[in-house]
């Protein structure tokens, strides 16, 4: 097996002085790093409902890695925000003996942001042509799921080291299948990637590591055992009953 570019995530004890309450501190999935968690040299999914911590923690780990936390490449410059929290300076991540070639984080709801910031680079002679990268046309001329395959397929490459968060935002039914496609192909090329998602789908990469982030912190979890799997499932097969549950006045 490939030797991973980040073996493990570990929160570092607080330092003199310094105050741990609020957000993310509260969040069980953030307190559970005291002990650290292990990374799948090939892919990690992190999952949890809405506010538990996920995205926070896959935010932190892109911010300790180096790259932008509103979405692209350590060699991403550009912020409309400074919302990202403090935790990515309280995280150490454990490297492996590989370093990465590339890296990525990819975030549904800042896509537009980047494709901006890609537009102004372009319009540089110096810098070259930078959306020869993403398949030589402007993502703002794609629809947004075009322009998040465009990323995946034109600009993700061997191994890299990538963070996507809930890509299924953007994404079809049937381009999650071809997101499924192209992690085995980013995979056998040498690649990890770190994955926050709802979508049982997308979840559905063979041997994957799943960690669940809830009220217990953070759980590694079987794919028949985790909830977007099990949820979608129940419903799937009771999908009247449900409904006769949901819409009772």
């Amino acid at each position: 097996m490939v030797e991973a570019f980040v073996t493990s995530v570990r929160l570092l004890p607080a330092r003199g002085g310094e105050s741990r309450s609020g957000y993310p501190w509260e969040l069980p999935a953030i307190a559970a790093l005291a002990d650290g968690i292990a990374l799948d040299p090939r892919v990690t999914y992190l999952i949890g409902e809405n506010g538990s911590g996920k995205s926070t923690l896959l935010e932190a780990v892109a911010v300790a890695a180096g790259m932008n936390p509103e979405g692209g490449s350590s060699n991403f410059a550009f912020s409309t925000r400074d919302s990202h929290s403090e935790l990515s300076d309280a995280v150490r991540l454990s490297r492996g003996g590989r370093r990465p070639k590339t890296d990525f984080f990819l975030r549904a709801e800042s896509l537009f942001t980047a494709a901006t910031y890609l537009e102004q680079l372009a319009e540089s002679p110096l810098d070259g042509d930078p959306l020869a990268a993403y398949g030589g046309v402007s993502l703002h001329e794609q629809s947004h799921g075009e322009s998040f395959l465009a990323v995946l397929i034109h600009r993700f490459g061997p191994d890299g080291l990538y963070l996507l968060d809930e890509p299924e935002a953007a994404l079809s039914t049937q381009n999650c299948l071809t997101f499924l496609r192209r992690i085995h192909e980013l995979v056998r090329d040498g690649s990890q990637l770190v994955i926050a998602t709802h979508s049982p789908i997308i979840l559905a990469y063979p041997e994957a590591t799943i960690y669940a982030c809830g009220a217990g912190g953070v759980e590694a979890v079987a794919y028949e055992d985790a909830e977007p799997v099990r949820l979608t499932q129940s419903f799937l097969a009771a999908r009247e009953r449900f409904l006769a549950q949901l819409l009772t006045d």
